[in-house]
């Protein structure tokens, strides 16, 4: 990962010194300071959600709090789509300012008008939605000529010295050759990708295009055979995390590592499943009874092998055992041989279908405050 040396080392000494510690400790705030979005991902979890509660937003003072309640040293702010929130340029400096590494996610469609709101910064990141190429993500999208959109952004982003990466979700009938293309493609464009499966939120409209964890390390050997075990490529993503992708770990997630806070409060419990809210960040981390979650422990983790849960597994470890992680950086990704014994889901609880409750509770908090909110619509940008 390219970062200046001096954010490297700042996160690197939190990271070593939370190790030593232990104790359960957050890597990275992912923040959603609004739900509301101009695509609508037939993947996306969120898009459903009534106007009262899409017209919600996190104000800035909310935002700030919420990195001085986990003391994470990085954010990654999406939603819905950040850039439709009037406040971000104001939010994303206020994290400039606390020197928070800021990645700042976006479908590009509105970087263009945008842009020029921001300044570069080696604490910013410009982080880009783009799911393959151009057939694979405007399908990914559900809508024509996003694709195009977000490469003239990229390109606009770097002549302007802005610092940028790309997202980039995997869905069942991915192709490899196409997707090693891709990754082609961002590594001449001097891109980095963060890469991880896709999970299928309860409430995505498509529920049948994503990975089981079987499929997702076939695809990644795939993948990752035609890079030179991925090191034809530059990934945000740690060594050791790729290095699962293709099987060749057994990882449980860590999912306080990269915690979610919305505009419903901070979600239990984690970025993924959301099964209730709570109003602090030292409610989450104390009230959740995280030995009830996991692969091989809750039927809706079974497939997960989403970054937001393992890249702090992945990091722990590469921090356990360096000479692990050194060899996977000097020869790549193993993209063959026997696999990693999965972890046993036999004895895993079966799923709860609790999703809607925070969302009838929230409905009912606007309604007493505002009982108008519900028929008005809010300008986002």
């Amino acid at each position: 990962m390219t970062l200046p040396l001096s954010l490297i080392a700042r996160i690197g000494t939190y990271a070593v010194k939370k190790q030593i510690m232990g104790g359960r400790y957050p890597l990275v705030l992912m923040l959603e300071p609004l739900l509301r979005c101009n695509l609508a991902c037939a993947g996306c979890g969120k898009i459903d959600y009534p106007d009262a509660i899409l017209n919600q937003r996190l104000s800035y003072d909310d935002c700030m709090a919420a990195i001085d309640e986990c003391g994470a040293p990085a954010v990654s702010i999406a939603g819905g789509e950040p850039l439709l929130h009037r406040d971000m340029p104001k939010i994303v400096q206020g994290y400039i300012e606390r020197k928070k590494f800021v990645i700042l996610c976006t479908n590009a469609l509105l970087m263009r008008k945008k842009i020029d709101d921001y300044k570069p910064s080696p604490f910013f990141t410009w982080s880009i939605h783009l799911d393959g190429d151009q057939m694979a993500h405007d399908k990914s999208v559900c809508q024509d000529g996003v694709y195009d959109v977000a490469k003239e952004a990229i390109a606009l982003a770097k002549s302007k010295g802005f610092r940028v990466q790309v997202n980039c979700t995997v869905f069942d009938g991915a192709d490899p050759e196409r997707t090693a293309a891709f990754f082609d493609d961002m590594a001449a464009s001097g891109v980095e990708i963060t890469i991880s499966p896709g999970y299928a939120y309860e409430r995505a409209p498509d529920q049948e295009h994503f990975l089981n964890r079987e499929r997702t390390k076939t695809f990644f050997r795939d993948v990752f055979s035609r890079g030179n075990g991925g090191k034809a490529w530059r990934f945000t993503n740690s060594p050791l995390f790729l290095d699962f992708l293709a099987g060749n770990q057994t990882y449980e997630c860590t999912p306080w590592s990269m915690p979610l806070r919305t505009v419903f409060g901070w979600q239990k419990p984690c970025y993924l499943v959301g099964e209730g809210y709570v109003d602090t960040f030292a409610e989450l981390m104390e009230g959740t009874e995280w030995d009830q979650y996991g692969v091989g422990k809750y039927e809706k983790c079974a497939d997960c092998m989403v970054h937001c849960g393992f890249e702090g597994t992945a990091a722990a470890d590469s921090m356990k055992h360096p000479l692990k992680l050194m060899k996977v950086l000097v020869k790549g990704v193993r993209t063959s041989g026997p696999m990693k014994p999965d972890i046993d889901l036999s004895k895993q609880r079966p799923a709860e279908q609790v999703y809607s409750s925070h969302v009838e509770r929230e409905l009912a908090k606007i309604g007493k405050a505002n009982p108008g909110a519900s028929k008005r619509v809010v300008r986002t940008s």
